[in-house]
């Protein structure tokens, strides 16, 4: 069966317009109630929910239309307030709850919203059980005939999610006499993130901390950096750190004003590892992983692997392989021995082990990965082709990938959200790159006017 409402990472649109309606999270409460409360009463285990949000100012509206929603299917609710998403998957699982539940558009403006389920365990949902929400959300909705669910507002959630990330370090970790600048993305870290860089002996200097419900990701965080070097430039700190609005993204500033992203920070982790005790015995990246990352493991010995874009193929292909380490270019980080999702703030923390314990900064640790130059052309599709069957751009695809060496990649990837071939080419070369990736985009082109 095909999912109607569930994407890859949850439910998610633009707020008042179909399924982000109160009307729709309302039914949507009552629908995952009754769907998880058949696994409640084949476990035997806890009947409460956890609900989490971030700062958008439609959390409100949505938090109380599923608190009502599962309290009349008969689920207890535990109410968290403004949390990021990793920190809903660790206290579901602290708690032992049935299932926590994210209201998040992640790094979205603030006018989107959208809900997202953890299991028992802080993974992903199975595919069985959304299916199973959905097809209790096309069912009228009643009261229950036993118990209905109460609700009660769990005061020391902040604090336990600051002592988990602060565990996830060495034991006599310290950041002393280090300054780092803090871009929270006036989102759903702002409370959080100081304390537990503050805590670890770091200087914090805090910027996009006031979030006022329409201030989400505008401007700042992990998807707009300018702010975040600006600062780091200005005051002279060590480093910089941005996050998303939710959280489970993260990016870096060196004291030298560079930009950090998810490659070169899962290759900063990975060295670090590598040369340790335990080593590492693989990463897996995605599709739009830059090339230079792939070369840079393989020179470790480190081997590699490429899933889809999306968290969620990341950590299929992290269990496939029994690998601890995956992420994405955009600084969605999965570190697998520490928790089960992506994590900016314990990714970040990774990261500052290795520039901690390897005793050299940020800045010189990322050098010894080198990023190929990348050139993208987005291709207008006026009709639907299946690619890997039209010849003309299997053969385009054959001539550039033998141009390049080996050195070098191209990828053409249909978009999810626009009607456009994404048409890529990376390699050592940037003028040799740019003239595939042009010659690439004419044929495919020509084959989708």
């Amino acid at each position: 069966m095909s999912r109607q409402y569930f994407g890859t990472d949850g439910i998610r649109g633009k707020v008042g317009e179909q399924p982000i309606t109160p009307d729709f999270v309302l039914k949507l409460g009552w629908a995952a109630g009754r769907a998880l409360a058949e696994s409640i009463k084949a476990s035997g285990g806890r009947n409460q929910i956890l609900i989490g949000k971030d700062t958008r100012i439609s959390g409100y509206m949505f938090e109380s239309a599923l608190e009502a929603g599962l309290i009349n299917a008969g689920i207890d609710v535990g109410l968290l307030g403004p949390m990021p998403t990793p920190a809903i998957a660790y206290l579901t699982r602290t708690f032992q709850a049935t299932a926590g539940i994210v209201i998040s558009a992640s790094h979205n403006p603030y006018y989107d919203n959208g809900i997202k389920f953890f299991s028992r365990q802080g993974t992903k949902l199975s595919d069985e059980i959304e299916l199973a929400i959905e097809a209790e959300i096309d069912k009228p909705m009643v009261t229950t005939d036993g118990k209905l669910g109460k609700a009660i507002r769990i005061s020391d959630a902040a604090g336990r999610y600051v002592e988990f990330c602060k565990g996830t370090m060495p034991w006599g970790f310290s950041l002393q006499g280090m300054t780092i600048v803090l871009d929270c993305a006036n989102g759903a870290t702002y409370h959080v993130a100081p304390a537990v860089f503050q805590e670890l002996g770091a200087k914090v200097i805090s910027i996009a901390v006031e979030p006022d419900g329409l201030n989400i990701n505008r401007g700042c965080g992990s998807t707009h950096p300018e702010m975040l070097r600006d600062k780091v430039v200005e005051t002279g700190a060590d480093l910089g750190i941005a996050f998303d609005g939710d959280g489970d993204r993260v990016l870096f500033v060196d004291g030298h004003g560079d930009v950090i992203d998810g490659d070169e920070l899962l290759y900063i982790i990975a060295a670090h590892r590598a040369a340790g005790e335990h080593g590492c015995n693989g990463v897996v990246g995605t599709l739009m992983s830059n090339f230079g990352f792939e070369l840079a493991l393989k020179d470790m010995g480190v081997p590699f692997v490429r899933a889809k874009v999306g968290d969620r193929y990341v950590i299929e292909a992290m269990k496939k392989n029994q690998w601890l380490l995956g992420g994405e270019s955009s600084g969605h980080i999965v570190c697998s021995d520490v928790t089960t999702t992506g994590d900016g703030i314990v990714a970040a923390l990774q990261v500052l082990l290795a520039v901690v314990e390897q005793g050299k900064t940020l800045h010189e640790l990322k050098n010894g990965m080198k990023k190929l130059p990348q050139t993208m052309i987005n291709v207008r599709r006026n009709r639907q082709i299946d690619l890997a069957e039209n010849q003309p751009i299997q053969k385009a695809i054959a001539a550039a990938e033998t141009a390049m060496d080996g050195r070098g990649r191209v990828l053409l990837r249909p978009s999810g959200t626009e009607p456009v071939i994404r048409v890529m080419a990376e390699g050592e070369d940037s003028q040799l790159v740019s003239e595939l990736a042009q010659e690439l985009a004419q044929v495919v082109e020509k084959e989708v006017a």
